[in-house]
């Protein structure tokens, strides 16, 4: 699956660059706006901080919300209290596109992460050039090398990288590549099974002074609290929020991340 995820966002990616080329969106990001500062928006605090996203389908769940106005939702999440918003834009599975981040963009002030299947550096620009503060990174599809380039290119353009992983090598390989912001998939992507004690296993590997992020398998406050304890600083939660009341869902959630919030 995720061979297939990759080799198709690089193919739509090639088919963007005959319309966009390399020089016209090198320039575009670079005269963007500057990016938000994510580390310090997202660094650890008294309570976990949640990172919402705007996730309309998935090859494990199907289609979950039709969301016709990402922008509107994106402003719920910000008033429901999220620290960042998370943005879909792989279009064959995930049924998004740049320009649901490009209107989440103008309107929010939180910082917005590109989330697709990011492979080479022209994707990387894409992101910079529609606005985004911060691009993902999965240890799993990427060799050290092209892992360590891009997480570089992301630094020089301003924004960071949430460098995604799925075991304790895969931590390892991260931090070599001087990520500051990890995070942890219970999603394998290779089966889109979940190991719900992923995060709890490998959490003691994260040195302190990296952001820790906890994804998927959050479903209910009972999820964010179990992933406090194990040493979340933030949690990425997308279709628990798309399918239900995204401020009333947040609310509990930011409520059971705080402390004493499973009292």
């Amino acid at each position: 699956m995720l061979t297939d995820l990759l080799e198709g966002a690089v193919a739509d990616a090639a088919e963007r660059r005959l319309t966009a080329p390399y020089s016209v969106v090198e320039a575009a990001a670079v005269a963007q706006s500057p990016a938000l500062d994510v580390l310090h928006l997202l660094a650890p605090a008294d309570r976990v901080k949640i990172i919402a996203e705007v996730k309309r389908a998935s090859p494990s769940r199907g289609d979950l919300a039709e969301i016709p106005d990402p922008a509107a939702l994106a402003v719920s999440y910000q008033t429901g209290g999220a620290s960042a918003i998370s943005v879909l834009t792989e279009q064959r599975k995930f049924r998004g596109s740049l320009a649901d981040l490009e209107a989440v963009r103008a309107a929010v002030a939180l910082p917005v992460l590109r989330k697709d299947f990011i492979a080479e550096p022209y994707q990387v620009l894409e992101a910079r050039a529609a606005g985004a503060d911060l691009v993902l990174l999965i240890v799993a599809a990427l060799d050290q090398p092209t892992l360590e380039s891009l997480h570089a290119l992301t630094r020089e353009l301003g924004m960071a990288a949430l460098v995604e992983v799925h075991s304790e090598d895969e931590v390892l390989r991260a931090l070599d590549a001087g990520a500051g912001l990890l995070g942890v998939n219970a999603r394998d992507l290779f089966t889109f099974e979940l190991d719900r004690e992923l995060f709890g296993r490998v959490a003691d590997r994260i040195p302190s002074g990296v952001i820790r992020v906890a994804e998927s398998a959050v479903l209910e406050p009972a999820d964010v609290t179990r992933y406090r304890e194990a040493g979340a600083d933030a949690v990425l939660i997308g279709e628990a929020l798309v399918t239900g009341d995204p401020i009333t869902t947040l609310h509990a959630f930011l409520a059971a991340g705080s402390p004493g919030g499973d009292d």
